[in-house]
């Protein structure tokens, strides 16, 4: 019931309980009569209850017989109510009703996680299926091995090297150079970053301008968009449809933790590096890159979207 019904426009309003006439009854009321009875007209007056609503008052003497649901009906109401305590996807019984959709905690989670791992194969496909998406490769450790600050820019559709040098150090001519060619390559392509798990934490795009642990100026930003923390990364797609949790009630899937098997590798070899994250977005657009064995999908065979 609303927190407040206001009035019917035309009708007698009755502040008191006490001062309805005989005869007249709410539709609570004419069910609650033996036998029981409904509305045969429409309202003749209205009375005032829990302070601010209004309840419509009907005659008796205009109502007609409410019809009797037969056993058969009775059977399929009271299943019905049953039903809304029930978990649609693994039958669990809730102490509440569930609501809309009819999941259970548990199975609402799953089905999300079920979501995101979908959409991670609808990115996947658009990556292998865009001739100007890339995957950005860069390694600017300042306290890496000598000769190991570089960049490499991969076509995700085919693996094929676009891109790739030495980045200089930070400052010089040769890394300017470098951001120069990137921006010009770059320009109106789908820049995608490689994982950024389990790896030093400077192969990042913006590295290139900024020192570890500064922040990079938003003009920086606008003026090198693929320098953007917001681009979309290999790990987000992997991590989405592997779909690894530690808490079965998350909706958000992690990189597995320390000591179990991730999908990628690091290497000073920064282009081998580039085209497995590539192939990698390929098993995934395929179906065929694997998921966590203990995805709820996978445990019940039911990875279904939730209906609407």
């Amino acid at each position: 019931m609303p927190a407040s019904v206001p009035p019917l426009v035309g009708l007698t309003r009755y502040t008191r309980w006490d001062d309805v006439p005989e005869g007249l009854h709410t539709k609570a009321q004419l069910a609650e009569m033996d036998p029981p009875l409904k509305p045969g007209a429409d309202p003749v007056a209205q009375v005032l209850y829990h302070g601010n609503s209004y309840a419509p008052l009907y005659a008796v003497a205009a109502a007609v017989p409410k019809r009797r649901a037969t056993p058969t009906q009775r059977a399929a109401l009271d299943r019905a109510r049953e039903l809304k305590f029930i978990c649609r996807r693994c039958g669990v019984r809730d102490d509440e009703p569930l609501g809309k959709g009819r999941w259970c905690m548990r199975c609402s989670y799953a089905v999300t996680m079920w979501e995101k791992h979908a959409q991670a194969r609808a990115m996947a496909r658009e990556l292998v299926a865009d001739p100007g998406a890339v995957l950005l490769v860069v390694d600017t450790n300042p306290e890496g091995l000598p000769g190991t600050k570089a960049v490499a820019v991969v076509q995700v559709h085919d693996h094929r090297v676009l891109y790739t040098a030495e980045a200089g150090e930070h400052g010089t001519p040769e890394r300017a150079a470098v951001i120069d060619r990137l921006d010009v390559l770059l320009a109106d392509r789908r820049v995608v970053r490689e994982c950024d798990h389990r790896g030093p934490t400077t192969r990042i795009p913006f590295s290139l301008i900024s020192l570890p642990r500064e922040m990079l100026p938003s003009a920086a930003i606008a003026e090198h968009a693929w320098m953007s923390s917001e681009l979309s990364s290999v790990s987000d797609v992997w991590v989405a449809w592997y779909a690894w949790t530690d808490n079965p009630s998350s909706t958000l899937p992690a990189a597995p933790g320390y000591g179990r098997q991730i999908a990628w590798q690091r290497s000073l070899d920064l282009v081998s590096d580039a085209q497995s994250m590539t192939a990698l977005v390929h098993r995934i657009a395929d179906g065929t890159e694997p998921v966590w064995e203990k995805a709820r999908w996978v445990a019940d065979g039911q990875g279904v979207p939730r209906t609407p």
